[in-house]
């Protein structure tokens, strides 16, 4: 949760208006690794997408995930026809080569005690333009479940009138739980829910906001496993 003078913090280092400057990853390995990905991802957890048509191909964009594994971003990457950077744990960057490897697919370290770089970073790319995931969970579930959002990022969509794009994954919990050290093959499924506008967020209060956009989820996690292709049958 952010405190007020945190917020205040944020919304002083930004500009009225960010000019874009340089790519924040360089769109050719970016393209390069994600058809890999996906090709990989493909062979590997047999990966379906759907609802992709709503996804803006240019502008903010802030996708929220639920947060099953470590495989969410790349997965859930690989099916965005555009670039995505993502706000990661701080304590996945202590690795020097992870660390440079997942900040050239746009990774932003966020420290979950103090986020105030992190969600300024964020804050910034969607300001440029650009789209963000994120999962506001805080961490992967325990149990494949989704669980109580995190307060704090209603500032980044309001304040960059980004539309938001509610995302779910599932199978991913069971290709790699976190009781687990390594993936194993599975089925997983993607779904991008309809795009909400700044007008039907922008006067929600914090408590309004978590409720609507944790519903609208948690409504795409039901879409894939009503969809007649449930992957805890598989």
């Amino acid at each position: 949760m952010l405190r007020v003078s945190q917020q205040k913090a944020i919304s002083s280092g930004m500009k009225s208006e960010d000019k874009p400057g340089p790519p924040f990853v360089n769109k050719y390995w970016y393209e390069f690794s994600r058809v890999w990905v996906r090709l990989a991802s493909w062979l590997f957890f047999r990966i379906r997408y759907s609802g992709v048509e709503n996804i803006p191909r240019e502008g903010p964009v802030l996708l929220v995930s639920n947060h099953q594994s470590h495989l969410d971003p790349p997965l859930i990457g690989a099916g965005v026809p555009r670039t995505v950077s993502y706000l990661a744990r701080k304590t996945l960057f202590s690795n020097p080569f992870f660390s440079r490897l997942i900040r050239s697919y746009g990774a932003i370290p966020l420290d979950l005690e103090n986020p105030l770089g992190g969600l300024k970073e964020g804050l910034r790319r969607l300001r440029c333009g650009d789209a963000v995931l994120i999962f506001p969970e805080g961490t992967r579930s325990p149990d494949g479940e989704i669980h109580p959002f995190r307060k704090g990022f209603r500032m980044l969509a309001v304040r960059s009138q980004a539309i938001i794009v509610p995302v779910a994954i599932d199978g991913a919990y069971q290709s790699w739980p976190r009781s687990k050290k390594f993936p194993r093959p599975g089925r997983v499924r993607v779904h991008f829910g309809r795009g909400i506008l700044p007008e039907e967020y922008r006067d929600l209060d914090e408590a309004e906001f978590l409720q609507m956009v944790e519903a609208k989820v948690q409504e795409c996690l039901e879409t894939i496993r009503c969809s007649g292709k449930d992957l805890r049958l598989a």
